[in-house]
């Protein structure tokens, strides 16, 4: 095998490993639902979506919410279309729902209290 071909696989492997460290590292900082929630950066509301608790949340928070809400509502869609009813009443009964199961210590946010923490 050529000098060249050796060199040129080595920089590829070592390449292809820093990209996949890199990838790992910051998959493994990535801000998850349950931190969000716990460290009091979002909350449930009675829309059946998350919003941000801080009026001005960071670039993560903002792409955890259009994340967590983009398949939250895919799903109420479904829900909707499947039971032949209104996507606002399936949102409704989302968000009451989510309400009534937010623990101890994490926000929700209701429209005649705005932020409370439970």
């Amino acid at each position: 095998m050529e000098k060249t071909t050796v060199k040129r696989n080595s920089f590829r492997n070592a390449l292809c490993l820093f990209l996949l460290l890199f990838w790992c590292a910051t998959s493994a900082f990535a801000l998850s639902l349950d931190s969000a929630k716990s460290e009091g950066l979002v909350g449930e509301t009675t829309s059946g979506y998350l919003e941000s608790v801080t009026p001005s949340p960071s670039g993560e928070v903002q792409n955890l919410l259009r994340e967590i809400n983009g398949k939250r509502r895919e799903m109420y869609e479904g829900i909707a279309q499947k039971n032949g009813t209104s996507l606002n009443a399936v949102e409704a009964l989302a968000g009451k729902k989510a309400i009534a199961k937010t623990p101890s210590g994490q926000f929700v946010k209701t429209p005649q209290r705005g932020w409370q923490k439970r």
